[in-house]
């Protein structure tokens, strides 16, 4: 019994030794920062200015334009069709056109506003209407 004591000691010891001598190396400590957290706003910027791909800039063109061709249209919104519909009207004539909410960027507007508005041509079966992107005062 002496014998197996001895034994299962030394078993022991070798194998606590080994584990040791093959144990992964230590990795470095990743570095950054610790303390009160802040949060950081992204910038928002982008390019104002001429554009390569020419935006149809009336009603009436907008009226008989492609799907997805980019407008700015100068007018006024006249009536509100409820929700996110409008009806736009230029010197050319009116198109009804959606605006999201988030696309108003702060301006107010009554039928007696002049509205500069950025948007895309949307072509269904039956009409065309403007899916509007931005909407600007007009200066």
């Amino acid at each position: 019994m002496k014998k197996f004591l001895v034994v299962s000691a030394f078993v022991l010891a070798s194998t606590s030794a080994m584990a040791a001598t093959t144990a992964a190396p230590a990795q470095p400590a990743q570095g950054g920062f610790t303390g009160p957290a802040t949060t950081v706003q992204p910038v928002q910027g982008g390019f104002s200015g001429p554009s390569a791909v020419p935006a149809i800039t009336t009603v009436n063109q907008a009226k008989e334009a492609n799907d997805d061709v980019v407008v700015e249209l100068t007018g006024y919104i006249t009536t509100s069709l409820g929700d996110e519909d409008y009806m736009f009207k230029d010197n050319t004539g009116e198109i009804k056109v959606e605006i999201d909410h988030k696309d108003w960027n702060g301006v107010n507007a009554t039928p007696t506003t002049k509205l500069v508005i950025r948007g895309e041509v949307d072509k269904d079966w039956s009409e065309r209407t403007i899916d509007v992107n931005k909407v600007a005062l007009a200066g």
